[in-house]
């Protein structure tokens, strides 16, 4: 399948969700649990979905006329300048992660939020470091 149907397939999926997440926020209004959240996540991921999908046919649609503007695109993508770049802002990114993430629970336990929300917090914050620390690992065995 081109990647012209996935956009299609993503954009009409958005939609669903979207709506289906209407009905049901319409319908359960007032219910208790799951029913309390799914529609707000079924909104979300609708729209998440649906920009997604329109993105990708509006880009695609854009530089499907002028092949120049396509093949400057291409080069930049793969230019070492613009990925080396890109590298060093999302290790700035990451490095600022960890101290928000530990200054959020830190904040979230002073404050006597449930054990549960703050421990889900501890396992994202340590599931990060141990991606980073397996990925460094592995990448100074192949350097």
């Amino acid at each position: 399948m081109k990647e012209r149907n996935y956009d299609v397939v993503k954009t009409v999926i958005g939609i669903l969700l979207a709506a289906i997440g209407f009905v049901l926020l319409r319908r359960y209004a007032d219910s208790q649990g799951v029913m309390a959240v799914l529609p707000f996540v079924c909104i979300g991921v609708g729209c998440g979905a649906f920009g997604h999908g329109m993105g990708g046919m509006l880009s695609r649609k854009a530089l499907k006329g002028s092949p120049d503007l396509q093949k400057q695109l291409e080069i930049e993508q793969k230019d070492e300048r613009n990925i080396a770049i890109s590298n060093s802002a999302k290790g700035k990114a990451f490095d600022i992660m960890l101290f928000v993430y530990g200054a959020l629970m830190l904040s979230f336990a002073l404050m006597q939020v449930d054990l549960a929300a703050i421990l889900l917090f501890v396992f994202c914050y340590l599931l990060v470091l141990g991606c980073s620390i397996y990925y460094r690992v592995k990448y100074e065995k192949e350097m």
